[in-house]
């Protein structure tokens, strides 16, 4: 029977094994062993799509039975950790540089192993994410942005091969002091901000960025128009954000949505359902996310930028 090894967001292994439900057959922190093929799982944060066992009774038997199916190859330790260490050392490297945002990632095959046993390696020569680990770190901009939530949007742009482009409109709900504001005018789209507190000077100053002081929620999607984009980063309860969201929705006036679900106390599967039945949805586990989730839909097609508010 085919499996999959998903490889757990750090302290979410409860999460995933409950989001997996019946078909898992094995934990080991921090990995999560599945019947069936590869799925999507909000709390994965890497994926291991062709996984296999495969025999090797010393360090070097091991090392070179990896590099026989591809060079590059992470280490992800669940046991047997100086020996796990030793067939690691013995793998060429992999660059562990920071990512600069705007470059294309890696596009050369990047396996996954661990040790399970002493002698028997779990091995995936394909993962979902061309990263170690499924993480992604950047070369951080210390000067700009005005808090750290900037990395999310980074990351979730990269993965997606997909941003705003100049000229369209983005509507940052909640988007003080700005870091969401700062990364969507830094590509030069226009952006619409509403929140009660105002935004970092050197964000409110940018020509692209409008700022009007209210409550995001308060905002009835009626009065503002087509957008192209509609961000929030808000701290709400997840039943709250899917009610906001089903009203902006059922109006159609927006075409890509990125929105937050920050996780209150016990995880609500039940809800986070109903954001993942939203046709052409998906849920996934940013490495800048805490203990919260992004939701993204996507337009098929982008059409022209629209107006301003």
């Amino acid at each position: 029977m085919p499996f999959t090894v998903y490889h757990a967001a750090p302290g979410l292994v409860a999460e995933l094994t409950a989001e997996l439900g019946d078909a898992v057959t094995a934990v080991r922190d921090p990995l999560v062993v599945a019947d069936g093929p590869p799925r999507q799982a909000a709390f994965a944060a890497n994926v291991w799509t062709a996984p296999e066992f495969i025999q090797a009774t010393s360090i070097g038997q091991a090392a070179k039975a990896l590099t026989a199916i591809q060079r590059n190859w992470s280490l992800v330790p669940t046991g047997h950790f100086r020996r796990a260490a030793l067939v690691a050392e013995k793998l060429p490297r992999v660059s562990a540089k920071p990512l600069p945002f705007g470059q294309p990632l890696p596009t050369s095959p990047l396996g996954a192993f661990t040790l399970w046993d002493e002698n028997l390696l779990l091995a995936s020569p394909t993962t979902s994410e061309p990263v170690p680990d499924g993480s992604y770190r950047f070369a951080e901009d210390k000067e700009g942005p005005p808090s750290r939530a900037y990395l999310k949007l980074w990351e979730l742009f990269t993965r997606l091969g997909q941003a705003p482009r100049p000229g369209e409109l983005c509507l940052d709900m909640g988007g003080s002091p700005g870091g969401w504001a700062f990364v969507l005018a830094g590509l030069g789209a226009r952006v619409f901000c509403i929140d009660k507190a105002p935004l970092a000077p050197n964000v409110a100053g940018h020509p692209l960025v409008s700022w009007c002081q209210g409550s995001a929620f308060g905002l009835d999607p009626r009065h503002v128009g087509a957008a192209d984009w509609l961000f929030s980063d808000v701290i709400c309860y997840p039943d709250r954000l899917y009610e906001w969201l089903s009203r902006w929705l059922a109006l159609g006036e927006c075409r890509n949505y990125v929105l937050t679900v920050k996780l209150q106390g016990e995880t609500d599967f039940r809800l986070l359902g109903k954001f993942r039945d939203i046709p052409g949805s998906r849920l996934l586990h940013l490495s800048h996310n805490k203990h919260e989730l992004t939701f993204v839909r996507l337009a098929a097609q982008a059409p022209p930028a629209t107006t301003t508010p």
